[in-house]
């Protein structure tokens, strides 16, 4: 644990934060899979790497660094990404500037970044480095790990080579070339709640396999991996904007194939056919997004002619999100490495239980705290933290009084006072049931000592319960 003077000076900048967070939050997209490039071409990511910057902690730092500063200096965000393979030389990465967009996120993103073939690596990840113009450090943050692949598949997909399929509930990306030239490269994307067609922002949307009998107001997901045949449905990851349900088809040529149902690789050109429709399918025009009717083929039943807009390209992406408040004035060390919560779980109960903290980051010089309640903390690995989950009385006197659960955030905090968020809590629950011949609380006088008892021993036979804010 903490000492103790250090501990009440935590608690109650803790406290300040439960009331007013000010979070910084790093949201890193990227896609899953990376074509290699050969000899002098350079095949640049696609889509782009992206970054998000969103939180109020951003513009209360800033102004911390200008109030300190006595200037302009550290007003501004800045950046750098390249492969973790490029060691510490800026001059391998790419620059990032942050321009402010009209939900005041900050946004750039990475498009020249590519991978050799000297690199013989089959995974790698993505490295971002953050700093305030005056220099000062902000930390570094590190995408999910994306395989390399030389080039799309045109092999009839295999269900064994799952790294490669697509599965129902996933997140893609989709994009468009017009005749197959890389500046007319138009991504998917949603602006001011309607579908759009941005040539320089992506958006990620989740893929659900969906049962074709059923009508629009009524969509049932179903697990599986995604086959060309499939009724499916996008939905932005960001805004929960939804397409009709879908047909998804495979395009050869130019022409959507209506017989094909095989599984649907990393980097496939399809198309997408509104459910119901006479050959009605997603399609482009410049910026916008429309619908566009296929013409039928008088020699071939099983296809329809398509035109160029009509035609995606789908790959799946990643997204990571880094969460943390400098809130605290004490604060002055880079913010990385930044614990990443994955799954929480408990042992025992009472006044022996212990929680187990699941992840990836984690270090020795972090501590767990239940609202503001720091638990004592043990490290055992990257992945794990151990501690003990301290008493209900710990949230005041005043609970002993109450019969409904208490919810408590869970936060990770470093020695020198930063405030790593999640999206856990934790849940105290009072056993309701009473024992065969218990008396009932209603019917003890209200001046008796016996009601005190009894709802203190109401608490000590707590049970816990855990669940994961969506």
């Amino acid at each position: 644990r903490s000492n103790p003077h250090q501990a009440n000076l935590l608690r109650d900048g803790v406290r300040r934060y439960l009331q007013l967070p000010a979070d910084q939050t790093v949201l890193i997209l990227h896609a899953k899979v990376a074509q290699k490039s050969y000899g002098n071409e350079k095949r640049f990511f696609c889509p782009p790497p992206c970054v998000y910057l969103s939180g109020p902690g951003w513009k209360l730092k800033q102004e911390q660094i200008k109030a300190r500063d006595m200037g302009e200096a550290g007003f501004w965000v800045c950046g750098y990404m390249g492969l973790d393979s490029m060691g510490s030389s800026l001059m391998e990465t790419q620059k990032l500037s942050f321009e402010e967009q009209p939900d005041a996120k900050g946004f750039s993103c990475a498009k020249a970044l590519y991978i050799s073939d000297t690199d013989k690596r089959k995974h790698f990840r993505l490295v971002l480095r953050l700093f305030f113009s005056n220099g000062q450090e902000i930390g570094t943050f590190h995408s999910k790990l994306i395989k390399v692949i030389s080039k799309p598949s045109q092999k009839k997909q295999s269900l064994k080579n799952t790294d490669l399929c697509i599965s129902s509930g996933s997140k893609v990306s989709l994009f468009n070339r017009l005749r197959s030239q890389t500046v007319s490269t138009r991504y998917l994307s949603v602006e001011g709640g309607a579908f759009i067609a941005s040539a320089r922002q992506w958006a990620a949307f989740t893929l659900h396999l969906a049962d074709g009998c059923c009508a629009r107001s009524e969509f049932p997901l179903r697990e599986g991996y995604i086959r060309y045949g499939s009724v499916v449905q996008l939905v932005c990851t960001a805004t929960g904007v939804t397409l009709p349900p879908l047909i998804i088809r495979k395009v050869m040529k130019q022409y959507a194939m209506l017989d094909v149902d095989e599984p649907i690789s990393q980097l496939h050109k399809c198309a997408f056919q509104f459910q119901g429709s006479d050959r009605m399918y997603l399609c482009l025009s410049t910026e916008k997004v429309i619908q566009f009717q296929a013409s039928p083929c008088p020699k071939e039943s099983n296809r329809e002619l398509l035109n160029d807009g009509s035609c995606w390209t789908i790959i799946s992406t990643e997204t990571v999100e880094y969460t943390f408040s400098e809130s605290l004035p004490c604060v002055h060390q880079p913010v990385s490495p930044v614990p990443l919560i994955t799954a929480l779980q408990i042992t025992g109960g009472g006044d022996v239980a212990m929680l187990e903290v699941q992840g990836e980051y984690f270090h020795a010089h972090l501590k767990v705290w239940f609202g503001d309640v720091e638990a004592e903390t043990m490290y055992r690995s990257p992945k794990s933290l151990v501690c003990v989950v301290p008493d209900v009385s710990a949230f005041g006197s005043d609970w002993r009084w109450l019969r409904y659960p208490l919810t408590v955030p869970l936060l990770l905090i470093r020695d020198d006072g930063l405030i790593y968020s999640s999206s856990f809590t934790f849940t105290y629950t009072p056993e309701q049931s009473c024992l065969p011949g218990q008396q009932i609380l209603s019917d003890v006088p209200q001046d008796s000592d016996k009601l005190l008892d009894s709802i203190h021993q109401e608490f000590t036979r707590t049970n816990f319960h855990l669940f994961m804010q969506s």
